[in-house]
């Protein structure tokens, strides 16, 4: 327990480390996986054991590890830009983001507590809401500063106890610890009392910080020789608010983190042993969050009104399709597929979504691992998230339907250290 509690502090160093950049998004603003093996099969993890970042997605998971350890450094490169048609208030042109490199780091360990229990800590992230725009396309509306542009960022601390049922179920559960930091600037156009309810508290205020808490559940069940089943629910994890942007988010600043819910398969046919095929489904709940869900086309109240401006998210649908080839005793191949159902579907949401364009849908990744001995083993993985745009106006923002395209693809190259004892 003493060693446990020296690599829980560790893991919150890293914790507070991730906060250095956002993670890898692509479902919105959540990572599509957690850890190596998970991102080399699109995301997939839930009905598959995937290192210990695993537990991440199904907490269950625990049992299959034994004592282990693992770090990750994932390089993620978003790509967005915006164009605006002429004839409105907004700036016509097309704009680029800077900030299109970010280096995550990630890790946890796994201790076997005898008999049909483990206990786990680790450290996983989402984020990638960080846009840098250098001109300020709102500036049209009478101020605006340079750059615009937005920065969210969560870490997230778990505790993982997983437990052996019976000989064929096993079960889960991970408290988790979440912190998470925001800046918001450029928006000078809507700190107003016209757009906000409390002036002053809706841009350039610098980093904010927020935290708090939830729970992922998690099962785990091996129907039969080649059948195995996952499931796994994230609740909502309630924050603290973003007091400096108090302005800016629907009642008062509230931010809280959507619930998941993740349903999975995997099946290894005895013809061909050393093959293992899996499919998940996901849901994402971003449409019970206010301050993501409330609509701007047209808003139902200013901004930091309880029920006010938002950016008209709705909930993710998440499809992933992979497969695992244990090529030898030391090399397993990784491949996958998955696609998300659109973030938004008024086109009207698209002018508030400038700075913070998550359009991707289609993920395809490779990966492996190779054991370099009993003990070592490096896992790499490598995903392409196929560019995606999402075209709009909104006259109750911009007075006339002036056109707006955003876009955005991304590439992540992830690679990772695990050790067993």
């Amino acid at each position: 327990m003493t060693r446990f509690s020296t690599l829980l502090q560790a893991a919150a160093a890293l914790a507070l480390g991730t906060l250095a950049g956002p993670a890898a998004a692509t479902n919105g603003y959540f990572a599509n996986g957690y850890g190596g093996q998970s991102k080399g099969m699109a995301g997939a993890g839930v009905a598959v054991s995937t290192g210990v970042l695993g537990m991440a997605q199904n907490p269950a998971t625990g049992v299959k590890l034994g004592n282990s350890a693992a770090l990750c450094l994932s390089f993620f490169s978003p790509d967005r830009d915006v164009t605006i048609a002429p004839g409105g208030p907004l700036t016509p042109g097309k704009f680029s983001s800077d900030n299109d490199i970010f280096v995550i780091p990630c890790g946890g360990v796994n201790f076997e507590l005898g008999g049909r229990a483990t206990l786990g800590a680790f450290v996983f992230a989402n984020g990638g809401m960080n846009t840098e725009f250098d001109t300020n396309f709102f500036a049209g509306f009478g101020a605006g500063s340079s750059p615009l542009g937005v920065n969210l960022e969560q870490a997230f601390i778990s505790v993982n106890l997983a437990y052996q049922v019976t000989d064929r179920l096993s079960a889960g559960v991970s408290p988790i610890l979440a912190v998470q930091r925001f800046k918001a600037e450029g928006l000078e156009a809507f700190d107003n009392p016209g757009f906000s309810v409390a002036p002053g508290q809706v841009t350039n205020r610098g980093h904010d910080w927020s935290t708090g808490g939830g729970v992922n559940l998690g099962l785990l069940y091996e129907a039969s020789a080649a059948w195995t089943l996952g499931a796994a629910y994230r609740s909502r994890i309630q924050m603290s608010r973003f007091d400096k942007y108090s302005g800016l988010f629907a009642d008062g600043g509230d931010f809280d983190i959507p619930a998941m819910l993740t349903l999975g398969a995997a099946y290894t046919p005895a013809a061909l042993p050393d093959w293992t095929f899996t499919g998940e489904y996901q849901r994402i709940f971003y449409g019970e969050i206010d301050a993501i869900a409330n609509p701007s086309a047209p808003p139902n109240g200013p901004l930091g009104a309880p029920g006010g401006l938002g950016f008209g998210w709705e909930d993710v649908d998440v499809w992933r399709l992979a497969a695992i080839w244990r090529k030898s005793d030391r090399l397993t191949l990784r491949g996958g597929v998955s696609y998300s159902s659109d973030f938004i579907s008024n086109s009207g949401e698209v002018v508030i979504n400038t700075i913070a364009p998550g359009t991707p849908q289609w993920h395809f990744s490779v990966g492996g691992s190779y054991a370099l001995n009993d003990r070592w083993e490096a896992t790499f993985a490598y995903t392409h998230a196929v560019s995606n745009s999402f075209r709009g106006a909104n006259p109750a923002l911009t007075g006339v339907p002036q056109n707006v395209k955003i876009r955005m693809h991304q590439n992540e190259v992830v690679t990772g250290l695990s050790y067993r004892w």
